[in-house]
């Protein structure tokens, strides 16, 4: 007796759907995820048993390096080139428009408004270690504020120019001396900045 043959099927599965669900979830990551600013400066902070989120907008970071010299970083574009063309005009820094542009190229900042025109005459990749060397003063200077202070107070304005709060953030490494950190309060603290978060890694408790 001969043996039936069953006819195979293709079996054909429509992609379609499933490549459109991977371009939404795509999608949606994109949208929603924030990128971390790389930091030039390395500062390794200490460890901590609380847990607090920091803001990833509207804030103004202020790090400090174990040789105690002092850099910043700003979360919103509008507010630094605002913050840059007032620091400008005040110190009489000559900066031209296209260098005031180019400020945010730079993940951070930290050179003194005296040295800032020939830092932006730099190559990009020749600024980093360029301002490594210094760190904004705070030194009391005319006024009775230092240039730390000035950059502060500019950046606030800047903040509520443009319709927002500027949020302060102070991130020190485990090595910094505390008479440093000491001394960025106490400047924040002579403006009446007296609300401020501190940066630390997050430690789990045994």
């Amino acid at each position: 007796m001969g043996k039936v043959k069953i006819k195979k099927a293709d079996v054909w599965i429509d992609m379609t759907p499933m490549s459109d669900v991977m371009v939404l979830l795509l999608t949606f990551f994109m949208m929603t995820s924030t990128f971390v600013t790389p930091e030039p400066v390395k500062v390794n902070a200490p460890n901590s048993a609380s847990k607090v989120k920091v803001p990833d907008l509207d804030v103004l970071n202020i790090l400090c390096n174990p040789d105690g010299k002092i850099y910043m970083s700003m979360s919103d574009a509008r507010d630094l080139r605002a913050t840059v063309g007032v620091m400008n005009e005040k110190f009489s820094g000559g900066l031209s428009q296209a260098q005031i542009q180019s400020f945010n190229d730079n993940e951070m900042f930290g050179v003194p408004m005296r040295h800032m025109k020939n830092h932006l005459e730099l190559s990009s990749d020749r600024r980093t270690p360029d301002m490594v060397q210094y760190g904004i003063p705070t030194d009391s200077i005319e006024g009775g504020m230092s240039e730390f202070q000035h950059w502060v107070k500019e950046a606030k304005a800047a903040a509520r120019d443009n319709g927002h709060t500027l949020k302060l953030c102070i991130k020190a490494d485990s090595k910094t001396p505390y008479k440093t950190v000491k001394k960025i309060m106490s400047e924040l603290q002579d403006m009446d900045e007296n609300r401020y978060q501190l940066i630390t890694s997050y430690k789990k408790k045994e």
